[in-house]
């Protein structure tokens, strides 16, 4: 791995709305490399509604070399009822491919974990895609551990909606 030239040339901080075509562009650089563009429907005015206005739902951390934006992570409280404490789920993560190996995944992981514990969270969890070697490669380096037996499950589209008509 080929360190960052220096820690102060990195820096983490807090998005602001000002940030969301950044956010967007992030965000649509992951769907791809994930194989997932066609799912992209975000658009700026969505995440500054979601992420900036008043019921914000999540948030982004963006990380910057030489002040450019060079990747981030968005991530939002959720809740253990086992732990009965709030944890952290990390949503994406991302780092443009010319600056990867390079400790900015790392910095945005370990910035991520600091927040966790301040705000005395219990857990720091995500998902990865089962073929992103690399990524699962990376995560145990840190000492994340996989969660075998557990599927994700989702309802979206059509089938949420058909859901929630049964509510009544």
């Amino acid at each position: 791995m080929q360190p960052i030239a220096s820690k102060s040339e990195c820096k983490i901080r807090q998005a602001t709305e000002g940030d969301c075509k950044i956010i967007l562009r992030f965000i649509t650089l992951l769907a791809e490399y994930e194989k997932l563009a066609h799912e992209v429907v975000a658009n700026e005015e969505k995440l500054a509604a979601t992420l900036f206005g008043n019921n914000s739902n999540a948030e982004v951390i963006i990380a910057e070399y030489q002040g450019k934006p060079v990747g981030f992570a968005l991530f939002f409280t959720n809740y253990s009822t086992f732990l009965a404490q709030p944890g952290i789920y990390l949503e994406d993560l991302f780092v443009e491919t010319s600056m990867r190996g390079k400790g900015f995944g790392k910095a945005l992981l370990t910035y991520l974990a600091r927040i966790a514990v301040t705000r005395h969270c219990g857990r720091l969890e995500w998902s990865v895609l089962d073929w992103n070697q690399p990524a699962i490669d990376f995560y145990r380096s840190l000492g994340a551990v996989p969660m075998d037996g557990w599927t994700v499950n989702r309802l979206t589209g059509e089938a949420l909606h058909n859901v929630a008509k049964q509510a009544g």
